[in-house]
């Protein structure tokens, strides 16, 4: 089959996105023949934010039934593929919203939460982000692992420094994963995992969502397409074609001032990082254009088996494997 046919019957999963949700996002991932996507409900926001946020998503869920689905379950995923909807995976970039409290674990899982980031980008009450001094997974840490691995939310380290990373991997009974990030081999950068890190999460069980964040990538704003393909065939060739996904980082929607947010430690304080101007890959510049991806793949080499694995089978698995169904 050609790659519009492969696209259109295969589960398409996009690891990460951090848009802005309304209407004509959740139309532009239906363009793009998106089955389901892990979608940010939490970075900086305490407990009570997050559940203000979990609110919101559910009422524009809600509103847009025709395009859109809650994911609890990996049937959920399968469900949105045979209606021809998006399922909304919801997941946090930072554990901030759990607070001190060990119970908030399962009380947002009940709540729909699938993956939970441990930090984002500094120090958290259980580890440490990548930029700054890495102090390794606390001992309440520990305890959030295992009520994760317990209640069934996966643990996500791309924000997270090497050693809390280390850590968690050794630490947590169910597979982790890096949902968004890029080899360190490509380019050089505090976001990006060295080789040896890919290697290590693989060999553990674990999973690599590829992003194509133009900071991270090896040509930055001048990327193309071809540079994602690139860094996907760089990582497929460490962890192999069954632990490796997509994990776009589509910030579509968004402003400066949110920028601004993210980039500041707790949105408001030390500069953390400059990203400069935030352009998108040419040929995947949006989410309607996905199924550029899978052409892409398909031209540089990639089976037609590999590139479903590649584009969203492999999540599911991995999914069902933390999520138990």
């Amino acid at each position: 089959m050609n790659s519009a046919q492969l696209h259109e019957d295969a589960i398409v999963i996009d690891g990460l996105v951090i848009a802005k949700w309304d209407r004509e996002l959740f139309e532009d991932m239906r363009r793009g023949g998106l089955t389901a996507a892990n979608c940010t409900v939490s970075v900086w926001e305490g407990f009570q934010a997050t559940v203000n946020n979990i609110v919101e998503m559910n009422g524009l869920i809600e509103q847009n039934s025709d395009l859109v689905l809650k994911v609890r379950h990996t049937d959920d995923i399968r469900r949105a593929k045979a209606e021809g909807k998006t399922g909304i995976i919801m997941g946090f970039q930072n554990a901030h919203a759990f607070e001190d409290q060990l119970g908030y674990v399962q009380t947002f899982k009940d709540l729909g939460v699938g993956v939970v980031q441990m930090c984002y980008n500094t120090q958290n009450l259980i580890g440490t982000g990548c930029y700054e001094r890495d102090g390794g997974l606390s001992g309440f840490g520990r305890e959030i692992v295992a009520e994760m691995n317990k209640v069934g939310i996966m643990c996500d380290l791309s924000h997270v420094g090497a050693k809390t990373s280390e850590e968690v991997i050794l630490e947590s009974k169910k597979p982790v994963c890096y949902s968004h990030c890029l080899p360190s081999g490509l380019k050089e950068h505090p976001r990006n995992k060295s080789d040896e890190e890919l290697k290590f999460i693989a060999d553990h069980g674990g999973f690599v969502g590829v992003t194509m964040f133009a900071p991270f990538l090896k040509n930055g704003i001048n990327s193309t397409i071809e540079d994602y393909v690139e860094a996907i065939q760089y990582v497929f060739n460490i962890v192999g074609e069954d632990q490796i996904g997509i994990g776009t980082d589509f910030t579509q929607g968004h402003g400066q001032p949110f920028f601004e947010w993210l980039t500041h430690d707790k949105g408001y304080a030390r500069r953390l990082t400059q990203f400069g101007k935030i352009v998108n890959p040419e040929g995947i510049r949006t989410l309607g254009e996905f199924p550029n991806l899978t052409d892409a793949l398909l031209r540089n080499g990639f089976s037609e088996t590999q590139v479903r694995k590649i584009m969203g089978e492999n999540w599911v698995r991995v999914l069902a494997d933390v999520w138990g169904e």
